[in-house]
């Protein structure tokens, strides 16, 4: 289907007013946002979301809505385990919490703009080659299985960031949200500027997963654009409205893999459909079934449903949850450079709580996962002084 030159301006227009708003009315102003304005923030950009899809099915078809939804709901999948790495990265840097919606939003934008040159370069490439679905297949079988290996917890540390900063003068501190500070005399980059560059380079590599995945799907540049965009839109407060939980998704991983496995043999199936390369069936295309977007949307929906649904029910998930929030929060109380502010501070503290309730009840094949207890229990001992001696003064 093509879509007018005029529907296009709109609706990119509407894409960066809604993050124009969203910079403007939200993230300029430092703070924490409460759980409550992330919940109603996260269900209006979802909500925006759906009412296109809608009109999707309306205007352009059932065709149309059914390859949006399969394409919006796989971004928003990959998105969510995106999260993983961002809070990876922040608590790496050491990111206060206040800014922390600045370097989201940053990671949005800078996602949304490296994605839209994946897609358009994806679909000259599909419109010229089309050995390229096998490509993209490929791809997206070896993410299917790095997605089974263990997340590493120095993925910040890339090689951009040691080069960085080796070449370039940099600072340990942060200068409110200044990219650049001065510094024993000289101009100095801030880790602001190095954590905005770690989440660059990790939205690259997000990009090179997730385009061949919707293009497994759709191959309307519209509408993989789209479902992208909306995908990212709303991933700020999202971030914030699920922070603690994210570690209670101990299936996702695989949730994922799942997906992204299907999507690649959808794709070889299509390739071999389409076949023109010289050394497979001569040429010619293979006789093999092909799988339908309204498949394709009901096994992702299943697979996600069945992730997420074991993850929470698992007694696994919940004490891994709290073994990883009771070191976090901890982490968090202690470093004054996180977050002076004291209804933060309060709220980290009352997270520390009922984590270490939970941590205290486990059963001992659990509570044996804790790496360097006795670390914990000094965290624990002198967030407690700590909290006790702010109160009784």
């Amino acid at each position: 289907m093509m879509v007018d030159t005029w529907v296009w301006t709109l609706t990119i227009v509407f894409i960066v007013a809604l993050l124009a708003f969203d910079f403007f009315f939200h993230v300029r102003a430092a703070h924490v946002p409460t759980l409550r304005e992330s919940a109603i923030w996260s269900s209006i950009y979802i909500g925006i979301a759906v009412l296109f899809g809608i009109g999707g099915f309306i205007f352009g078809g059932v065709d149309f809505g059914t390859e949006y939804f399969a394409g919006y709901i796989t971004e928003k999948a990959l998105s969510v385990d995106n999260l993983f790495v961002f809070l990876i990265i922040m608590s790496s840097f050491r990111v206060p919490r206040e800014d922390q919606q600045k370097v989201l939003l940053f990671g949005i934008v800078f996602s949304l703009i490296a994605r839209t040159g994946f897609i358009f370069l994806g679909a000259a490439l599909i419109n010229s080659f089309a050995w390229v679905f096998y490509i993209f297949g490929l791809i997206l079988l070896l993410t299917a299985g790095n997605l089974l290996k263990p997340k590493r917890d120095d993925e910040a540390e890339n090689f951009v960031i040691r080069l960085v900063r080796k070449v370039f003068h940099t600072t340990d501190y942060y200068d409110g949200d200044k990219l650049f500070t001065m510094h024993e005399g000289k101009r100095a980059l801030t880790p602001m500027l190095l954590v905005m560059v770690a989440i660059a380079g990790t939205d690259l590599l997000f990009a090179l997963d997730s385009i061949p995945a919707i293009f497994g799907l759709t191959q309307n540049v519209y509408i993989v654009f789209t479902a992208t965009a909306f995908s990212l839109l709303g991933l700020r407060q999202l971030y914030f409205l699920i922070d603690g939980l994210l570690d209670r998704l101990i299936y996702l991983s695989y949730g994922l893999a799942g997906i992204l496995a299907f999507i690649g043999v959808k794709l070889v199936l299509h390739a071999l459909h389409e076949n023109n390369v010289p050394f497979i069936n001569n040429g010619e295309p293979v006789p093999v079934i092909e799988i339908s977007t309204g498949t394709s949307l009901t096994v992702i929906l299943g697979i996600l449903a069945i992730t997420v649904v074991g993850s929470l029910v698992s007694p696994k998930g919940r004490a891994r949850t709290a073994v990883v929030n009771v070191r976090r929060y901890a982490d968090e109380y202690l470093d004054l450079s996180y977050t002076t502010d004291p209804a933060e501070r309060q709220r980290v503290y009352n997270g520390m709580l009922a984590a270490e309730k939970v941590v205290v009840a486990l059963p001992a094949k659990y509570r044996a996962m804790i790496k360097q207890p006795e670390q914990l229990r000094e965290k624990l001992g002198r967030a407690h002084d700590e909290h006790e001696q702010h109160f009784s003064i």
